[in-house]
């Protein structure tokens, strides 16, 4: 089985029923970029940042489907091939357009886990900063503030890199939903603490508020909000572990839909409530006390617990190609968890340049997000199913593939002018 292919979370003996399937859906999608919507809304406006998240949740619903349909035309064809039908992402990539497919999608898939998994780092250090913040200074020097990256190279490279000689995928799995109940609860209190500054502001909650920031930053609450529906790349493992595939589609759809509700009101009201202040993780803006700071801290516990969890599709494509032979099992052994501590430095340490999480995530939301979520099962659909589609249906495709392309080229101009 492929990499990307992560077993669910939640599968009874004779699959998933489709309310395991749904708790699976929404537990693979919902992360930490939740938390960066609403400073999406506040660089975009309301109304646009709202506009982008519906559209993106539409988008990625439709481009998941086409990933079905790519593999139900591979399983018309089981007989003549003899494989089990359960196709993984790179698997449609190679009967696609060969090697080179495989190791394309792979390759976007370790990038983009990659990001996720920086965009944990960030997330962790800047709050965990935000509870510590200073630091005594001796003489008549003021407090010196604690440095993100310092939190990330003295406490998270050493912690991730024990949890990283983990190598079930089962073992990880509780502290996933952990980290996803915990972000639940982050979120509950961010809402709390918006409802309480609506009412104290009277009036309107929309004056002083722009429904309409200004045409750039519509792509940019785009990118991040492709950013927050994580776990595309499991859209065929999470329908091949039910009990009754007929049914994955609706239950894909309700998913889809209650996420992306979900996503436009917690950004629209953020946003409303701490106007041109909001920050780019919302929970730097809650009030320094006991039970926020309680809250920022088992958060970013549960999230350091489940970082593993992000790497390990990371993990396993690299091992796949580094050592492929089954010899010498205790040097091979030595060599895969040497791989492994190399592969979360290298990640740590790109975590440490990150200045900002919004525009981190934006990047790579419209980036390799866009590349994996849109242009290739664009790109594989066309390539598979094309011949018998229709025309309306292959120009849909080719306007999914080109906006994609230009998406990813957007988010690349954007970062490579601003440097």
């Amino acid at each position: 089985m492929g990499a990307e292919a992560k077993a669910p979370l939640l599968e009874g003996r004779t699959g998933a029923t489709p309310a395991q399937t749904l708790g699976n859906i929404v537990v693979s999608i919902v992360g930490t970029g939740v938390l960066g919507l609403p400073y999406a809304f506040r660089t975009s406006g309301w109304l646009a940042g709202a506009l982008g998240v519906a559209g993106a949740g539409a988008a990625t619903f439709y481009c998941m489907l086409l990933l079905l349909d790519c593999r139900d035309k591979l399983r018309e064809q089981e007989e003549e091939v003899d494989h089990d039908g359960n196709y993984t992402y790179g698997d449609l990539g190679e009967k696609c357009f060969g090697a080179i497919g495989r190791y394309f999608t792979e390759v976007t898939i370790i990038l983009s886990q990659t990001g996720g998994s920086v965009a944990y780092l960030v997330f962790i250090g800047q709050n965990i900063c935000s509870v510590f913040p200073t630091t005594a200074a001796g003489g008549e020097e003021p407090p010196r503030r604690v440095s993100p990256a310092a939190v990330v190279l003295a406490v998270l490279l050493p912690a991730e890199a024990a949890l990283s000689f983990i190598r079930s995928l089962s073992s990880l799995a509780p502290f996933s939903i952990l980290a996803d109940a915990c972000t639940v609860l982050a979120v509950a209190t961010v809402v709390r603490e918006d409802v309480q500054l609506l009412a104290g502001r009277g009036g309107s909650p929309f004056q002083g508020r722009s429904a309409l920031a200004g045409l750039w930053g519509v792509p940019f609450a785009c990118g991040v909000a492709v950013f927050c529906f994580e776990g595309f790349c499991l859209t065929l493992a999470l329908e091949a572990s039910m009990s009754d595939r007929r049914r994955f589609r609706p239950v894909l759809l309700h998913a889809i839909a209650g996420v992306t509700a979900v996503y436009v009101c917690f950004g629209v009201c953020g946003y409303l409530a701490y106007g041109d202040v909001t920050r780019d993780i919302v929970t730097l803006n809650l009030p320094n006390n006991w039970s926020t700071a309680a809250v920022k801290i088992v958060l970013c516990v549960a999230l350091a617990l489940t970082f593993p969890v992000m790497m390990h599709p990371i993990h396993e494509i690299v091992e796949a190609r580094l050592f492929p032979s089954a010899g010498g099992w205790a040097r091979k052994r030595a060599a895969v968890q040497a791989s492994r501590v190399a592969v979360v430095g290298a990640v740590t340490a790109v975590a440490c340049f990150v200045p900002a999480f919004g525009e981190f995530a934006a990047f790579v939301g419209s980036t390799v997000c866009a590349l994996l979520s849109f242009v290739l099962p664009a790109l594989f659909h066309l390539r598979l199913v094309g011949a018998a589609a229709s025309a309306w249906r292959r120009a849909v495709d080719g306007g999914f593939l080109l906006l994609g392309l230009a998406f990813a080229a957007h988010g690349l101009y954007t970062v490579v002018s601003g440097l």
